[in-house]
């Protein structure tokens, strides 16, 4: 493999977009990982050789390796969240870079977040409970949101935290304890300006490392079970435009917390040894690979070059998987509608896709396929090679095709 590569799950997330990080980085000269969306709520679990793992969050999935990370202006960055994870890893803050002008998420917008997805009881609509949605919808609203840069002007970051503070509510944490911790991740991380990026691409191969997954896209989701977050490649390509597009998915589907889920299956035996039920987010679900709604993202998505496919190692012990290639959309009194393409709508349109995401919580699945070849079948139904399988946990369970 040659050239920056984007890893993007074409899923709900947890696709397995960290083992596939870690292992791009194991074949050796990557420059960086960067991260373009999201923030602390992220999840990618990586397996070493020698058994240690980590679930990242902010740092990249290249880190047990030694390779740098850089946070880009995309990001959501939580410096409290951030110096927990640092500590489980050893504090490797000489791998960090943070854009100066990435997002800052804060105690009070990860306690208006709570307090809002608590509010909608059983309406959930499945949040991780860390304020990066908070902190997006925060900044649309106020020009002066705390920014990274900020944490290198005490009195301006006192300031403005102040000001997120009185519109948000006070959740019990003094302003000047925020003043100092954020003060003191400004000393131990290099911030950096924009053109920071285009340097570190310019010296390498780098690989940028996506968060959640397109079905959970800001605009492209089944509104409004999705993330405050541009989940596709867009991101990506406007700071790279000449990348390879490498989508992830796994055998079956999954979706963590609310919302529709068509291919949905409880009689499937499909044991996760890394996700389960949270206070946030709710119940971790499986179910049959739905290529219906994969084709949906590949489309959204703009297109992939490649595929990564993992948990390949699945369909042997789960007699049961099968492909599904279409819904059974409607009523029995009024007759179903056969759909085997959603078609995506107007782009930014909520309301066109709270209506779909309607549809589809209705949808039950039609069409079903137990493939010979797992890895030839998701191929052929979502239009492009696959470059790299995934029988397993670790960097030595994968292969490049």
């Amino acid at each position: 493999m040659t050239g920056h590569v984007a890893v993007v799950d074409l899923g709900y997330g947890d696709a397995g977009k960290g083992t596939v990080v870690d292992h791009l980085c194991s074949l050796g000269d990557v420059r960086a990982v960067l991260r373009f969306n999201g923030g602390a709520q992220a999840a990618h679990n990586v397996i070493t050789e020698d058994g240690r793992h980590h679930t990242f969050a902010q740092f990249g999935s290249g880190t047990l390796r030694g390779v740098p990370t850089h946070l880009t202006r995309f990001m959501v960055v939580d410096p409290l969240a951030l110096a927990g994870e640092a500590a489980a890893l050893g504090d490797p803050y000489h791998l960090l870079t943070v854009d100066a002008d990435a997002l800052l998420a804060t105690p009070w917008h990860r306690a208006a977040n709570r307090r809002r997805e608590a509010g909608r009881g059983a309406e959930r609509h499945g949040s991780c409970g860390m304020g990066v949605g908070e902190t997006m919808a925060y900044a649309e609203r106020h020009p002066d949101a705390p920014r990274v840069g900020d944490v290198l002007s005490p009195s301006r970051l006192r300031q403005r935290l102040a000001a997120v503070r009185d519109v948000l509510g006070d959740c019990g944490v003094p302003v000047d304890d925020v003043v100092d911790a954020f003060t003191a991740f400004g000393e131990t991380v290099r911030i950096v300006g924009s053109e920071h990026t285009d340097r570190i691409l310019a010296e390498g191969r780098c690989v940028f490392e996506g968060a959640q997954g397109v079905l959970l896209d800001e605009w492209r989701g089944w509104h409004p079970h999705t993330t405050w977050s541009t989940t596709t490649f867009d991101n990506a390509l406007a700071l790279c435009p000449s990348l390879t597009r490498l989508g992830v998915v796994r055998t079956y589907t999954t979706r963590h917390g609310a919302g529709p889920f068509v291919t949905e299956s409880d009689e499937l035996d499909l044991p996760e040894r890394h996700n389960g039920r949270d206070p946030w987010q709710g119940p971790f679900r499986t179910g049959h690979f739905d290529a219906v709604a994969h084709r949906y993202a590949v489309e959204v998505a703009g297109g992939v070059d490649a595929l990564a496919i993992t948990h390949l190692d699945v369909p042997e012990r789960c007699p049961g998987l099968r492909i599904v290639d279409s819904y059974r959309v409607g009523s029995h009194r009024a007759g179903y509608e056969i759909w085997d393409r959603i078609e995506p709508g107007p782009f930014r349109d909520l309301e066109h896709q709270e209506a779909l995401g309607a549809r589809l919580a209705a949808a039950r699945p039609g069409r079903m396929t137990r493939p010979a070849d797992w890895c030839d079948a998701i191929s052929a139904r979502l239009g492009a090679p696959v470059m790299l399988e995934s029988w397993g946990p670790l960097s030595s369970d994968k292969k490049l095709r």
